[in-house]
């Protein structure tokens, strides 16, 4: 008997983890995985799996699936909603949800691995599963490489992946080129000098600095980037005070920047620090701002050759109709530094997970960004069916592209 996807999904939707938490999730796989006879071993860069199903002479074909949820609480009324809480870095209880479809994605890559490992009399080469860590921190990829994930497995001919996305399910979206873009994720602090609120004269108050900082930042994309060029700023957290009568001695900015390529990268990386600084210094600051990167994420950039034939096996399998062109994404992912640091290509894809008929009906009455929560929201949530099955299928087309 084979594995319950369904049954599978549904636990993992029931029971998130935080990035490089992922203890029971690992669980989970494992045990998938030692029900499939394939070995794996687990503790890969903290708390991944990796997989390898050997099938005779022949191409190493790389599929990864990250396994983290988010600091989120989930509003969508299932009967299997996430009522799970964590602790994040800070030491802060938030809730947990899968708000970004990585209970789907090694649903999906679980299902693969049932399928090519049943059918080995109609490929041979190798499967190296990657059940990845900690993509939300941007750091799972880069952890199971210093753990020395590209030595101590097969070296990969193609990296494959995919991504669950608000398009309809059964649709795929894949583009040659630049298919996500590049970020950064900064943390300015801004330094003030607190006191009595009812004496803001004799403070600098950093809340004020951080007001006027972010409305500045607003101003670079709409007044300082190429109308026709791609850049996002976007102040996603601020954190200042904690009693309304204390004027407080710092505020601290969490920031998020996209850009296509390295060159845009420099230019907003630029600008951003520039608005930190002047801000600071017209507010009186007495200390310089401090600004800490904490992730950096490359553009994932898929290979022109090897799309096109992940491509062409896509629409032979599903139909012209069901893939498409999705455009550039501004969101960004750590998966690029498997095929970076092997010099393998890469190929990664999206697939749709939103009811049809909703999205038909969205897509008419121009209400799609109303009406279809997208990845992170609290109301996203993927029909099961047929998503588990595309996901799966995806998966094992694409690998039989090389593997024969």
């Amino acid at each position: 008997m084979g594995i319950d996807l369904e049954a599978l999904y549904i636990d993992l939707h029931r029971h998130p983890e935080l990035s490089f938490q992922e203890t029971r999730t690992a669980g989970v796989v494992t045990r998938a995985l030692t029900a499939l006879g394939i070995p794996f071993e687990e503790g890969v860069g903290r708390t991944g799996v990796v997989a390898v199903l050997r099938n005779e002479e022949g191409p190493v074909v790389w599929l990864r699936a990250d396994m983290d949820a988010l600091p989120v609480e989930e509003r969508t009324g299932l009967d299997y909603a996430s009522t799970a809480r964590g602790v994040d870095p800070s030491g802060a209880a938030v809730p947990v949800m899968h708000a970004c479809g990585h209970d789907m994605h090694v649903t999906a890559l679980l299902g693969a691995l049932e399928r090519l490992a049943a059918s080995r009399t109609e490929w041979s080469g190798t499967v190296v599963a990657v059940f990845q860590p900690a993509e939300e921190f941007g750091a799972g990829a880069q952890a199971m490489i210093a753990d020395g994930v590209l030595e101590r497995f097969p070296a990969p001919d193609v990296v494959l992946g995919q991504h669950l996305t608000p398009l309809p399910a059964g649709m795929i979206g894949v583009r040659p080129g630049t298919q996500m873009s590049a970020s950064d994720g900064l943390t300015v602090t801004l330094h003030g000098r607190g006191g009595h609120g009812s004496r803001p004269h004799a403070t600098i108050d950093p809340i004020a600095m951080a007001a006027a900082t972010i409305m500045r930042l607003q101003t670079i994309v709409s007044r300082e980037v190429d109308p026709r060029d791609v850049a996002v700023v976007t102040v996603g957290s601020i954190h200042a005070g904690l009693k309304h009568n204390i004027i407080p001695a710092e505020a601290t900015l969490q920031l998020s920047l996209r850009y296509p390529d390295d060159a845009a990268r420099d230019r907003v990386l630029e600008k951003v620090e520039r608005v930190v600084r002047a801000e600071a210094a017209a507010s009186g600051a007495e200390q310089p701002p401090t600004i800490v990167t904490d992730h950096t994420l490359p553009p994932t950039i898929n290979d022109l050759a090897a799309t096109d034939r992940v491509t062409t096996a896509f629409r032979r399998e599903f139909g012209e109709h069901a893939v498409i062109d999705p455009g550039m994404f501004t969101g960004s992912e750590d998966v690029s530094w498997f095929a970076r640091d092997s010099g393998a290509p890469l190929v990664f894809w999206f697939w749709g997970g939103v009811d049809p008929e909703l999205f038909a009906r969205a897509t008419a009455a121009g209400t799609v960004d109303r009406d279809v929560p997208t990845n992170h929201s609290p109301f996203f949530a993927p029909v099961l069916h047929p998503t588990i099955e595309r996901g799966v299928e995806a998966l094992v087309v694409a690998a039989r592209e090389w593997l024969g």
